[in-house]
């Protein structure tokens, strides 16, 4: 059917949704490490814009090495101050000559940077509540010709490397993934208290669930304790009521769980910027949420940092994303399927549609054997890595998250 090394395979275990145990995190939009990784990430965007404005093509780049130096802040009931400013450094490789042309990379960063946090994070001010600082070398000449080969239709991979995707998502993995979008969505826009540091842990016993959140309120919008108590509530009953959305479980649901009691008004999750990188929490890309958006120690996880990286040939990004693409193609194409693992292993120098092997391991529903899909399922899979170049373009049109 295929010239590519696709296998199908059984996974000995029971589907994450049948295991007794189950354990979900996803840290949000405003969490420092995801910070850092939404910033290398329109960085990449940006970069790779620049480059096909400027020359036609995608040159070589890498900006998934950011870091951030948390800050120090006074919160206070009513709007308190920053004391020291967040630190970002957007560290990695740029290719700044080509041909007759030089490119402003450092620039380009600065604007990238700025743009997203006016965009996520109105109470931080961009040059006084954060500096960024832009430390952009250039790249390896070997890697850059295995990058940048004149002709080739489907890139080189520049790496040997893997990436993982899974599908379908559990009850537990939905109601963390879209809970944290969703507060800093819809019930943000109606609660302006509530910060973007945003961190849920989900835990399913058996038919019992539990959601932790860890929520930053805002400083200025909140008057006193029994204001943010009222706050935490709403989320309280705000995760509860999208979690009931997802599943028939019992689920209960804690916000904010370090806070001191009732009457003290000093241990409360408060900020003044809606972030704990203000008050001592630091980040750096990659040590937050996979490409798919979730922690999930329950399942195979790529260690790869995907946001930064460059899309055109650089497998920790392209094989994360694509192996969650082919997961969820193959569970809406093929009846039977109770639990899916795509693995993607790629070999420097070798074209990217054609990984060392593409291996899915598959719990299927009862009744249902692995010679019944298997056709199918390569056949899919086979499809997705014949298109794997669009993947590109749609990373660098920011229709893919990357966190």
């Amino acid at each position: 059917m295929t010239d590519r090394n696709i296998q199908v395979e059984p996974i000995d275990r029971p589907a994450v949704e049948d295991q007794e145990i189950e354990i979900v995190e996803r840290k949000g939009l405003g969490h420092p490490d995801s910070i850092s990784d939404g910033i290398a990430e329109r960085v990449s965007q940006a970069l790779a814009n620049a480059y096909l404005d400027r020359v036609g093509k995608v040159l070589h780049y890498n900006t998934d090495e950011t870091q951030l130096v948390a800050g120090r802040s006074n919160p206070q009931f009513g709007g308190g101050e920053m004391i020291e400013p967040i630190y970002l450094l957007i560290v990695g490789r740029a290719t700044k000559e080509y041909g007759d042309q030089t490119i402003p990379t450092e620039t380009i960063a600065l604007e990238a940077a700025r743009d997203y946090l006016g965009e996520n994070f109105p109470e931080l001010e961009f040059g006084t509540d954060i500096i960024v600082d832009v430390k952009l070398g250039e790249g390896s000449g070997d890697l850059k010709e295995v990058f940048g080969e004149e002709g080739v239709t489907v890139p080189m991979a520049n790496d040997t490397s893997f990436g993982v995707g899974h599908a379908p998502l559990t009850e537990t993995e939905q109601i963390v993934l879209n809970a944290e979008r969703r507060l800093n969505g819809e019930f943000a826009d109606d609660h302006p208290a509530l910060g973007q540091d945003i961190k849920l842990m989900g835990k399913r016993e058996g038919d019992d669930i539990d959601i932790t959140v860890a929520a930053a309120m805002i400083d200025r919008y909140v008057e006193d304790r029994a204001d943010y108590d009222d706050t935490v509530e709403s989320v309280r009953e705000f995760v509860r009521d999208v979690a009931h959305e997802y599943t028939d479980r019992n689920v209960s649901v804690y916000v904010n769980t370090a806070d001191g009691d009732g009457d003290d008004e000093e241990s409360v999750y408060l900020t003044t910027t809606g972030t704990s990188a203000e008050m001592g929490d630091d980040g750096s890309v990659g040590r937050g949420n996979r490409s798919n958006g979730l922690i999930t120690p329950n399942r195979s996880m790529s260690m790869e940092a995907t946001s930064g990286k460059n899309p055109v040939n650089h497998i920790g990004k392209i094989y994360n994303l694509l192996g969650t693409e082919i997961a969820e193609s193959v569970v809406a194409e093929v009846d039977g399927i109770r639990d899916l693992r795509i693995r993607l292993l790629s070999q420097i120098g070798r074209p990217i549609d054609q990984p060392h092997v593409a291996d899915a391991e598959v719990v299927t529903e009862d009744g249902v054997a692995i010679a019944d899909i298997e056709d199918d399922v390569t056949e899919i899979i086979d499809r997705e890595l014949a298109d794997v170049t669009s993947i590109t373009q749609r990373v660098i049109d920011g229709e893919l998250s990357t966190f």
